[in-house]
């Protein structure tokens, strides 16, 4: 027994068919939506890749794009179908294509599913490439003399600059580190020498952070060496002084902006997938309402639409026999090799 009946005419064809042609290219549209915001991520995550510890990162906006690609593509050919259903000569040459492009849509919504799953995950990943990329770009800032990190020092204040952000975690990571070159210490001084030899590794550390840390809301000017020393500063408390410099950490900063940015594609990703769902339901009650016309020569003939023809365990059940079936003729067909290599063996031997 059928599947969610509905019977049609031919003026219930006509319109079905209309409105799923125009539905097809709202997918389009969609489609193209969809590869430009993959553009967008990807330009956006290749802009910080030097403070991303892997390309991983970039699986998500390349699923994006594909995606965008395959829905323009299925959607184009699907409303050429829809728009040649309205002539049954012209719609004879698409009837071999039609269960394909059934299983293919069908396909072809899963995958929309799991990238849109991709996109409200990928905060994990992305804390984890940030935490060791950070810290990793945060210790060649000042290698603005070595080829290859010469634009760290840039990379890193602009993106503090911008995203009103200071270290990896928050200010003191700076504290950790030696984030002035040697060329700019004079050696000379007994204060940097004793700083140097205060450390084990023998570098210049000092509780100090770059001016892009510096908060321009302040009220006095920024304060961005000494800043743990209240009485270096007139009227100062490091604990209170919050408009000083920046105390949220860049790593939280960028997960923010990011995932703000990925949950809106994974929602439109989403809304794509039902509408791409509705046009599949769709195509299926116009290709099963156009096969069971009751007179084929006539047109105006009624006819039945349905999306299973028969029952979900009936189809499941044949589904699994289909497959059950593949697997022993598979199985037939290696054993008869087999069988007959052993053959060409023994044959040869004797």
């Amino acid at each position: 027994m059928a599947l969610m009946t509905v019977k049609f005419n031919l003026k219930k064809r006509v319109t079905l068919a209309q409105t799923l042609w125009l539905m097809n290219w709202f997918s389009v549209m969609a489609g193209v939506l969809v590869f430009s915001l993959g553009l967008v991520l990807k330009v956006e995550l290749r802009k910080r890749s030097e403070m991303m510890d892997n390309a991983e990162s970039h699986f998500v906006p390349n699923s994006l794009i594909c995606v965008g690609i395959l829905a323009c593509a299925l959607n184009a050919f699907g409303g050429k179908i829809c728009y040649d259903s309205l002539d049954l000569a012209k719609y004879s040459k698409w009837k071999p294509f039609l269960k394909p492009f059934l299983a293919t849509c069908f396909i072809f919504n899963i995958l929309l599913l799991l990238t849109a799953g991709l996109c409200f995950t990928m905060r994990l990943a992305l804390e984890s490439t940030l935490m060791h990329g950070l810290k990793s770009g945060m210790r060649y800032y000042k290698d603005t003399d070595t080829p290859g990190r010469c634009y760290m020092k840039t990379t890193l204040d602009m993106m503090q600059i911008e995203f009103r952000c200071c270290g990896n975690n928050n200010y003191k990571d700076w504290f950790e580190i030696q984030w002035i070159s040697n060329r700019y210490l004079d050696f000379s001084s007994k204060e940097v020498k004793d700083r140097i030899k205060s450390n084990v590794d023998g570098k210049y550390l000092m509780d100090g952070v770059p001016f892009s840390c510096c908060n321009p809301s302040s009220p006095r000017p920024c304060i961005q060496y000494q800043i743990t020393n209240n009485s270096a500063h007139y009227s100062y408390d490091h604990q209170s002084e919050e408009l000083n410099i920046w105390t949220r950490g860049c790593r939280e900063a960028l997960l923010s902006y990011y995932s703000n940015m990925l949950n809106s594609i994974g929602i439109l990703v989403l809304l794509v997938l039902l509408l791409e769902g509705a046009v599949m339901v769709g195509l299926r009650y116009l290709h099963t309402s156009l096969e069971s016309l009751s007179n084929p020569e006539d047109p105006e003939s009624e006819s039945e639409g349905w999306l299973l023809q028969k029952s979900v365990k009936e189809t499941v059940s044949s589904f699994l026999k289909g497959l059950k079936s593949m697997a022993k003729s598979n199985q037939v067909d290696s054993d008869a090799e087999a069988g007959g290599g052993e053959a060409q063996t023994v044959a040869t031997v004797s």
